[in-house]
């Protein structure tokens, strides 16, 4: 059921907190484990809980291949000065090649969930086994512009898993300092990725600032509430929930795009991870979907074909 809130204008924010506002927060190293952890606890007696409990195992891989994978090679000190200068993100996909390791990451996956895939995840496997490096490079690449004609969409969680892997290492060893903020609100200013969710954080600095949550990098950055992620527009937003049930996670939704990104309240709940209360939300998406609203989001564990 949606329910109105009251807006909150550009700037207002800062003006409240005196203008110190923790505008980045990159990703942690130990950003897989805690989503393995989370998704887990949502399994629990979910409908969904044998999907939520292989992309745990999944996510559970992941971390085991970031803490493996060596320091890689980073943009230069001249590349990032023009980035910030122009307010680009400086690991943007398009904006330089990336490191092969990545193709060994999707191989080093497929190992780890083999032993308790289903017969089409394994077939997938399969496939992922035996593709070369320029096919493996073409799905990566369609995968990461939103591309979705030619694209494997089963073998699509792997690769996104493997690609996020290897931009949260990279994002992870930034310093905060070289990074501006882009024109546009809704991509991530790291990597230039869209937000798989935003998340309302509690504590101090950032207590009830809401952050969008990147899909790719998994850096998050500040953008006011009530504003839609995708189109800027701050008149008329509405939240929906499922069946009027005090949920932790919303849907934030623009009537003048007619977009929602769905929003994780730590208030409600303190253990809400972006990605994996994403995945185990999905009735909100089919209520979004008769509402009319499209999905403004990005989730690759999650990735549908044309």
């Amino acid at each position: 059921m949606p329910a109105m809130t009251t807006i909150i204008r550009p700037g207002q924010f800062e003006v409240a907190t005196g203008g110190d506002i923790p505008n980045l927060r990159l990703p942690s190293f130990h950003l897989f484990a805690e989503r393995a952890r989370r998704l887990r606890q949502l399994a629990a007696g979910h409908s969904l809980g044998d999907y939520l409990m292989f992309a745990a195992a999944l996510a559970e891989a992941q971390q085991e291949q970031l803490d493996r994978l060596p320091a890689l090679p980073m943009p230069d000190a001249d590349l990032l000065a023009r980035c910030r200068e122009h307010g680009m993100p400086p690991l943007a996909p398009g904006g330089w090649p990336r490191d092969p390791v990545w193709r060994t990451v999707v191989i080093q996956l497929v190992d780890a969930l083999d032993g308790i895939a289903l017969a089409p995840a394994c077939a997938a496997f399969a496939r992922l086994r035996e593709a070369g490096d320029e096919w493996l490079e073409s799905q990566a690449d369609r995968l990461l512009v939103g591309d979705r004609q030619g694209l494997d969409v089963a073998c699509a969680p792997v690769i996104g898993a493997a690609l996020q892997v290897y931009w949260t290492r990279l994002a992870a060893a930034l310093d905060t300092a070289w990074i501006t903020r882009p024109e546009s609100h809704g991509l991530c200013p790291v990597c230039g990725s869209p937000p798989v969710a935003g998340v309302v954080r509690v504590g101090d600095a950032d207590n009830g600032l809401r952050y969008l949550h990147c899909a790719l990098c998994g850096t998050e950055w500040h953008v006011v509430r009530a504003q839609c992620s995708h189109c800027d527009n701050d008149k008329g937003v509405v939240y929906y929930t499922v069946e009027d049930r005090k949920e932790p996670v919303q849907a934030e939704a623009c009537p003048e795009c007619g977009s929602y990104l769905k929003l994780c309240r730590m208030d409600q709940d303190p253990n809400v991870e972006p990605l994996a209360d994403d995945l185990a939300s999905l009735a909100l998406d089919l209520l979004m979907s008769e509402e009319g609203f499209a999905r403004s989001g990005v989730n690759y564990l999650m990735v549908q074909g044309d």
